[in-house]
């Protein structure tokens, strides 16, 4: 029977958990506001990128290969990764660009037999 009754503590929490969310928001603002004003300001005109005096620059294609990983003589610990770190590519002296086997997609997964 007690249960039943109207409590006044029920709504004084249901208040006191509004004015918290009330407070919470109003923080949040506040914050956001001062936050902006502290941000550096938007670059003018005048201050935006220019193209260079040559023009646009142009993508340059080339074929790369890479250079040959060291080889470990017997006996010796194998190579870990961060000791294969900046390995680097050269111009390969064939700019011919490699393409896909005749009859292949040049993908996995494709649900072929793959090339044969």
């Amino acid at each position: 029977m007690y249960l039943a009754e109207p409590s006044g503590l029920i709504s004084l929490a249901l208040f006191l958990i509004a004015v918290a969310l009330i407070t919470l928001l109003a923080g949040s603002f506040w914050l956001s506001c001062r936050m902006r004003t502290r941000a550096p300001r938007l670059p003018r005109a005048e201050e935006q990128p220019r193209m260079p005096q040559g023009g646009p620059v142009r993508e340059m294609r080339e074929v790369r290969e890479a250079a040959e990983v060291p080889k470990v003589a017997k006996g010796q610990h194998a190579l870990t990764p961060y000791e294969l770190t900046h390995m680097s590519t050269r111009t390969s002296a064939s700019q011919k660009r490699e393409r896909w086997h005749d009859g292949g997609s040049g993908s996995f997964g494709s649900g072929g037999l793959g090339h044969h």
